[in-house]
């Protein structure tokens, strides 16, 4: 049996952060809550501070197979090296012939470097382009494979 969880940002800016990993990942924002017509109509019944609702955001899987995202705004910056870091499978995987899968790859990071991401490296496997490792728009780390 399997345990649901929510895969957690800490950020400084919630909804530009999901907007990023939405682009990266397929996702879209959260739907609000069963029982919610809006997030608005959840954060007036629970009384959230107008001040506050911009301190948080999430983002879902449209097919339900992903695990839920969420960004929480908190007051410090981002200052070492992620120890857990997404990989964004775009190549079909190392059994995917190199001439295709690279190509794939490539695109992939190109795309999130023109969504806000930043180039940090791109890593050789046998003397060939292998994967880019990115930072998102906040300085967290993550792969293009």
């Amino acid at each position: 049996m399997t345990t649901p969880f929510t895969l957690t940002f800490d950020c400084a800016s919630p909804a530009a952060l999901s907007a990023f990993w939405c682009t990266a990942l397929g996702y879209v924002p959260a739907s609000p809550p069963a029982g919610f017509d809006s997030w608005e109509q959840w954060l007036r019944h629970f009384a959230v501070p107008e001040q506050e609702w911009d301190d948080g955001a999430a983002i879902e899987d449209p097919t339900g197979a992903g695990p839920r995202i969420s960004f929480l705004k908190v007051p410090e910056p981002k200052t070492a090296k992620n120890r857990v870091h997404l990989d964004v499978q775009a190549g079909g995987g190392r059994a995917t012939p190199w001439e295709e899968r690279w190509p794939r790859v490539r695109a992939a990071a190109d795309r999130l470097v023109a969504a806000g991401a930043t180039e940090l490296a791109v890593a050789n496997l046998d003397g060939r382009p292998d994967h880019v490792v990115l930072a998102d728009p906040e300085g967290n780390e993550l792969c293009v494979v």
